[in-house]
């Protein structure tokens, strides 16, 4: 196992496209890391330089002690999950999980040995006959992830490697990742664009807009306090609901003015003097909007759509030109058209600068 650092990294390509700028950050040794961001910015080259597969630009990755700017990718001890399973439809999976260490020039019960002790952890021993096309999509992910765990590596890099499955296999597939990475305890660097895999299989996570990192922090940290309006409307699902207006004193308390002349009641919320009468970006959790009694709630919206999911319910409403998207609990729902009462929990508002989107 080993850390891995990164100093002011930069990826800049031969026609000028700057893919990466200046990205630092460290991975704790057998700390599982996620990389995360839209597509295009620039996530998956992050990935490829820690591995040798893109020259860096500028900047340094270590790995251990040791800076591996110049350092072979056979060298640097990771192994690496793609996105694709790349694995050989002639060879059975056993042959599959033993090529790479057979390229190594391991003996064979060394190479036993380790394929054995893989197969038992991925629940693959039953299967070890088989070729990659008799098996289901999860199955050969769960394969791509023995063959990279037999290496023994110092850092396991992984590209998007649940992007071909279906949802159910992604949730298979990644608790299988989290029971690995728990049993093993080796360092991990996770790249993916699904919000919900970052925040779940992440102790801390990366997020990235346009080659630069906007915030790096544990899930709930970034999910509770977001550095910005990128990553404010980034995480979550459904995402925060952001409102552009004027900040307001009212004799019943703070109030965002809407561009539309709407005036949204902020409850409780403490508002610097400073901000008042200014422009502002508020953003609300959707489960900080909550149904209020008649005559109790802070403001009025009509009802656009509901969509019972199970056990919550999401209400799509209309505050004017505002659209909001509320998270509550199931139960009597009102009709699509009704005009209803809510109100937002105080402790649910976060206030970002409309200049810069920087958190206030």
């Amino acid at each position: 196992m080993a850390s891995v650092r990164l100093e002011q990294v930069r990826k800049v390509y031969a026609n000028g496209q700057v893919a990466v700028h200046g990205a630092s950050f460290e991975v704790a040794d057998g700390e599982l890391l996620v990389l995360v961001g839209p597509s295009g910015c620039g996530k998956s080259t992050v990935l490829r330089m820690i591995a040798g597969l893109e020259d860096i630009s500028g900047g340094t990755v270590s790995i251990g002690d040791r800076v591996v700017n110049e350092v072979a990718p056979k060298d640097r001890d990771i192994a690496m999950v793609f996105q694709s399973y790349a694995l050989y439809p002639h060879m059975s999976v056993a042959e599959n999980l033993a090529f790479g260490l057979k390229l190594r020039k391991h003996d064979q019960p060394t190479i036993e040995k380790r394929i054995n002790a893989a197969a038992e952890t991925l629940g693959l021993a039953s299967m070890m006959d088989k070729r990659p096309g008799q098996l289901s999509g999860g199955q050969r992910q769960r394969v791509a992830l023995g063959r990279a765990l037999v290496r023994e590596p110092a850092v396991f890099l992984l590209d998007e490697p649940l992007s071909n499955l279906d949802a159910k296999l992604r949730h298979s597939v990644r608790s299988e990742i989290a029971r690995l990475h728990r049993q093993l305890g080796t360092t991990m660097i996770y790249v993916t664009h699904d919000q919900v895999e970052a925040m779940t299989l992440g102790q801390r996570i990366v997020v990235l807009k346009d080659g630069e990192i906007q915030q790096i922090d544990t899930p709930m940290a970034l999910y509770e306090r977001p550095a910005n309006l990128f990553v404010a409307g980034f995480l979550g699902s459904p995402a925060m609901n952001l409102m552009q207006g004027d900040l307001g004193q009212t004799d019943a308390g703070p109030v965002l003015v809407l561009a539309d002349g709407m005036r949204l009641g902020l409850g409780e919320a403490a508002i610097d003097p400073a901000w008042l009468g200014k422009p502002a970006w508020v953003g609300v959790r959707p489960e900080s909007l909550q149904l209020a009694a008649p005559g109790q709630g802070s403001f009025q919206a009509g009802v656009e759509s509901v969509e019972p999911v199970g056990n919550e319910v999401f209400l799509n409403l209309r505050l004017g030109t505002q659209e909001l998207v509320a998270r509550v609990a199931p139960g009597a729902m009102p009709a699509i058209g009704d005009t209803i009462e809510m109100k937002m929990a105080t402790r649910g508002l976060h206030f970002f600068d409309s200049q810069t989107g920087l958190r206030r």
